[in-house]
């Protein structure tokens, strides 16, 4: 009976296919489950299983996996997304596999109740208040004081995530997430939070091991665009150690420490600060740059930690590996990009990846979706990892015809 690796519901920036692609390397049959199978790039994977179910219906996925049971001996269960990571680790309970605690990741996954038991631990956070309103949220942020972020209590990839600088900017923003533009996971909750300046790094753990951190940067406010990350951040000891220790103590708080976690924080005036801790892998790139870097395959030893394998977490070389994100800067009709192959042919160009195809609408929301493709670069030293990514970053032209405004009228 072949062994199987089921995948539960969607992906975080293309990291799905990084996990099917995984499973068949240990020799592992991928069957995703998922209510919308178009959504993913990861389902047309060659050798992959698709099946569409509801993933909001835990006792239908309890079914689908009882039913797979009869053909496949299912090694494990899990999944690539934040929002299906509780679903995933509630099945190992029922079907006794490997997998995190249920309860810490969905209290993990609410930012405000993550937030609390952060604080009430004594991990630094920037100020922080609830508002499900639009008064609470303008009262909200006349306490904590301008500049202030505002976002859903419950979301990932920047969505609805927007930096207020002015009053009106606040009212703005609020009224975009609560007059049905976004798409609310649950009864609309707002996080009102001080905007915490300083570099951004991202620790990447697993199990209640730091692999590393990277650096991330951000496109221009008020939005949060991914525009560049570098694995690993150089950093001093005593600033690794001391992102390590809060990243550590986080995990403590929240009751993780089996599997996977990313931790975003900011190094402020009073030093790391933490902005989010996800229960999961950093969405893609940040797994490639990892490996790429120190050899460290984490999708691949998140997979045998699920299936009940040895995980190894040695590093095999030290590396430097960048990404940058392609983005563009107006909205429109994409009407061609190029030179992808020219770039990808660079000595030291590890990936280039572009997410859409010539003649596709773009839109910009402002989060992660307005990334069109990455490149990666590697090689011992920073400087040269970037001047090959902007070598190859420069290989890759596109022309955008802007949409048509009322300017004719």
């Amino acid at each position: 009976m072949a062994r199987a690796l089921i995948l539960i519901g969607g992906t975080v920036m293309g990291s799905g296919l990084l996990y099917v692609q995984a499973a068949q390397r240990l020799a592992l049959q991928p069957i995703t489950l998922s209510a919308d199978p178009t959504r993913y790039d990861h389902f047309t994977a060659k050798g992959a299983e698709t099946i569409r179910v509801d993933t909001d219906d835990l006792d239908a996925l309890i079914r689908e996996c009882s039913r797979l049971r009869a053909t496949y001996d299912i090694a494990g269960i899990t999944s690539a997304a934040d929002s299906f990571y509780a679903t995933a680790s509630k099945l190992c309970r029922h079907f006794n596999l490997p997998g995190p605690n249920p309860e810490a990741i969905e209290q993990c996954l609410d930012k405000y109740t993550q937030r609390q038991l952060l604080a009430a631990s004594g991990v630094p956070v920037p100020a922080y208040r609830l508002a499900a309103n639009a008064a609470d949220v303008a009262d909200s942020a006349a306490e904590i004081g301008l500049p202030v972020i505002v976002k859903p209590a419950v979301g990932s990839g920047s969505v609805g995530v927007r930096l207020c600088s002015t009053a009106d900017e606040v009212v703005e923003h609020t009224n975009h997430l609560l007059g049905g533009q976004h798409i609310w996971r649950s009864a609309p909750r707002m996080l009102i939070e001080e905007f915490a300046q300083g570099p951004l790094y991202v620790a990447e753990i697993m199990g209640k091991e730091v692999i590393g951190i990277s650096t991330l940067d951000f496109g221009p406010p008020p939005n949060f665009v991914y525009h560049e990350n570098t694995f690993p951040a150089l950093l001093t000891d005593e600033e690794h150690g001391r992102i390590s220790d809060v990243s550590l103590s986080c995990l403590r708080a929240l009751g993780l420490g089996w599997g996977p976690t990313n931790i975003e924080l900011r190094w402020t005036k009073r030093g790391p600060v933490v902005i989010e801790v996800n229960p999961r892998l950093s969405g893609s790139p940040g797994p490639q740059l990892v490996k790429l870097a120190s050899g460290i395959d984490l999708v691949a030893e998140h997979i045998k930690l699920a299936s009940g394998g040895d995980v190894d977490l040695r590093r095999r070389h030290s590396h430097i590996a960048a990404a940058q994100f392609l983005v563009p800067d107006r909205d429109g009709t994409l009407d061609w990009i190029d030179g992808d192959s020219q770039a990808a042919a660079i000595s030291g160009v590890a990936e280039v990846k572009l997410y859409i195809k010539s003649q596709t609408p773009i839109v910009r929301k402002g989060d992660y979706r307005d990334c069109i493709g990455h490149v990666i670069a590697t090689s011992p030293s920073l400087e040269q990892s970037k001047a090959i990514l902007r070598r190859a970053v420069d290989l890759i032209p596109w022309s955008i015809t802007p949409l048509m405004t009322d300017s004719r009228k």
